[in-house]
């Protein structure tokens, strides 16, 4: 039954965005003002997340970007992302990144960074979890987008006998599971989830204290306020691999200029859906790449500006 004091979800369209403008940098601007992103991501096996999600970081209009990843796999990062300076962190034997000890390393420099991505290409959902909880004293507000295992630091275990690491955030994060995720963080059967999705996500940003982007052919998106968004569009070929990576990074790159989580997060959806339209175009509705998602997005930015 549909709670009768809910907002109705606003349409994120083109008219919502162009009165929704993002932040721009002045004319003289440089770098530094454009925002600066932490991306902590990828593992031996899965180091292209960290590729991925760091190009749409700078694809989104970001001005720095540093990416923290597996020792094993810092090199290779460090010359597939030149425009990138690269963290090694210590690993687990299988590749991931080593909890407490990565999250000791990385700690003493959050402070130079005014945006974090933490998630994409992670396997060790201990381990990824263990790091998340031990990074949370050093983020002092930060915006942060928790994305992939990442989330799973809201996530109790084994039907109550360990509480989540993180049962509600101090200050808000975002959150972009899709249904099934969603249905693993809360408990919840991915059908009531995907039967009602707008309270799957309502519930969840104000049990968490978090913008909730809960990503499907349409993407629901609320804040811990009640605020609600509601984004169809996109094309069946989105579901390909790498492509969430490129949605975070995007997402994470417009925090990083100044737009607050919800609008971040809106314009992401937005502009990653668009950049698939226009691939379905020219390329076809199937077969087109995470990584050609990207180039489409700064021209989509700019047609997008205020009229």
């Amino acid at each position: 039954m549909k709670d009768a004091t809910r907002a109705e979800p606003v349409l994120v369209d083109d008219a919502l965005l162009r009165q929704w403008p993002l932040p721009m940098p002045a004319a003289e601007g440089d770098k530094e003002e454009r925002g600066k992103v932490l991306v902590i991501a990828g593992s031996r096996e899965i180091a292209g997340a960290a590729i991925l999600s760091g190009m749409g970081v700078l694809r989104a209009g970001a001005g720095k970007l540093a990416i923290a990843t597996a020792e094993s796999v810092a090199p290779l990062l460090a010359q597939a992302m030149p425009e990138a300076r690269v963290i090694g962190l210590p690993e687990t034997e299988d590749g991931d990144l080593a909890g407490a000890a990565a999250a000791d390393r990385i700690g003493s420099i959050i402070g130079r960074y005014g945006a974090l991505l933490i998630g994409p290409g992670m396997q060790n959902e201990e381990a990824i979890c263990d790091f998340v909880a031990e990074l949370m004293p050093h983020m002092d507000g930060r915006p942060m987008l928790l994305d992939a295992s990442a989330m799973s630091v809201v996530r109790g275990q084994g039907d109550g006998e360990r509480p989540a690491r993180v049962s509600r955030f101090d200050s808000p994060v975002l959150l972009t599971p899709h249904a099934g995720e969603m249905a693993h963080l809360t408990g919840a059967d991915k059908q009531e989830v995907l039967d009602d999705p707008v309270n799957a996500a309502m519930q969840a940003a104000r049990r968490w204290n978090a913008v909730v982007a809960l990503k499907g052919a349409v993407t629901h998106i609320a804040a811990p306020d009640g605020r609600l968004w509601r984004h169809e569009g996109g094309n069946v070929g989105l579901a390909t691999s790498g492509s969430g990576d490129t949605l975070a990074g995007i997402i994470t790159g417009l925090m990083a200029r100044g737009a607050p989580l919800e609008q971040a997060c809106a314009w992401g959806v937005a502009l990653h859906a668009r950049a698939g339209e226009r691939l379905c175009q020219r390329l076809g509705p199937l077969g087109y790449l995470a990584r050609e998602i990207l180039d489409e997005i700064p021209a989509l930015m700019h047609a997008l500006r205020p009229q």
